[in-house]
């Protein structure tokens, strides 16, 4: 079977699991990130607005004191971008049905809130296929610092992603249970 179908069905089966966990609600997922976000106050943060049946992270964005932004699908294959983002401010649907802000101020994002179809516990992700994440990810660690990480139900988990040499590993995960342990070395 090759890479690309094999993400193929991963993706599926993902998808199919994320859904369930969502029907059956996420819980205090959203208080626990803000709580593990917390000691990252005064930093730029990128969020997003969930959609089809991702892990909602808006009581934690709003509850992050520091600027906040959302992701801006700028053109494919190309890296994402950052809008400055606050509660009630006016949004319009972007590509792929997500919210995002049509005007305001472009952020650089030092810590990163990433959806997710699937994950494991070396910290790689499975997405949507674009590779947004991926270019944003290794263009901003070429600039500065950057801590990301990826939120989702625990249901969401593989034993092992199937990843590429252009797969951007996070630095963290955490669920509705908790902060999931990463094994390997982290960047």
């Amino acid at each position: 079977m090759t890479l690309a179908a094999r993400k193929a069905e991963a993706r599926r089966a993902a998808g199919a699991a994320r859904a369930l966990a969502h029907e059956a609600g996420q819980g205090q997922a959203a208080e626990l990130l803000a709580d593990w976000l917390a000691p990252h106050r005064g930093r730029v943060l990128s969020g997003y607005m969930a959609i089809r049946s991702e892990i909602d992270p808006l009581a934690a964005m709003i509850a992050h004191d520091g600027p906040v932004c959302v992701p801006v699908i700028v053109g494919p294959g190309q890296p994402l971008r950052f809008r400055e983002w606050s509660p009630g401010c006016p949004m319009i649907e972007g590509p792929f049905g997500a919210r995002v802000p049509p005007e305001g101020a472009w952020l650089d994002p030092e810590l990163l809130i990433v959806p997710l179809l699937a994950f494991d516990r070396r910290g790689y992700r499975l997405g949507y296929g674009g590779g947004f994440y991926d270019r944003t990810l290794e263009r901003l660690r070429a600039l500065h610092p950057v801590t990301a990480v990826g939120f989702a139900f625990s249901a969401q988990e593989l034993p092992e992603v199937p990843i590429e040499p252009t797969d951007q590993p996070l630095d963290a995960i955490l669920t509705e249970t908790g902060p999931i342990p990463l094994r390997g070395p982290r960047i």
